[in-house]
């Protein structure tokens, strides 16, 4: 189990690292952008574009490696007045609900994935692979939430 958890924590990390590598290239070409339309009134064709798909690269391929950070969002000040089993028994009811809805939001990332033939306005880049790649960062979470699952169902055993 520890070597699939590692695994599955470098697996998360590298994506992430592949999707950070988007985020130079996106600022470089809105601040080009920006000037260009302020100084010569010629903003880049497309770069509205590619920027939103660069920033769907960015944060789709980010999630699953913000979970294993422990840095999404989390409301604390109710279970910080539980005692420590009951905050285990809530983290595993909430870890088992994020994981049924990021199986369901991966499934349907593949279905409509599959589906879709459309390109965007300007460039005429295919939208199909943005969409798969849906199905690639719930499934990546879908894991991450798995070794949390995993980790807090042990902790709630050592607790008993």
């Amino acid at each position: 189990m520890n070597l699939l958890r590692k695994g599955i924590r470098k697996l998360s990390l590298g994506v992430s690292v592949v999707g950070m590598f988007f985020l130079i290239p996106m600022m470089l070409m809105t601040s080009v952008d920006v000037v260009g339309r302020a100084l010569w009134a010629r903003p880049l064709p497309g770069v509205v574009e590619l920027s939103s798909y660069m920033l769907a690269i960015f944060i789709l391929l980010g999630v699953a490696f913000t979970q294993q950070a422990k840095g999404h969002v989390r409301v604390s000040m109710l279970l910080d007045r539980l005692p420590e089993r009951a905050r285990l028994v809530v983290n595993v009811v909430t870890t088992l609900f994020s994981l049924f809805i990021m199986a369901l939001l991966a499934w349907q990332g593949w279905v409509v994935g599959m589906e879709e033939k459309a390109v965007s306005d300007m460039l005429r880049i295919p939208q199909m692979p943005f969409k798969l790649l849906v199905a690639v960062a719930g499934s990546l979470l879908c894991l991450e939430l798995l070794v949390d699952l995993f980790e807090a169902l042990k902790a709630l055993q050592r607790r008993s």
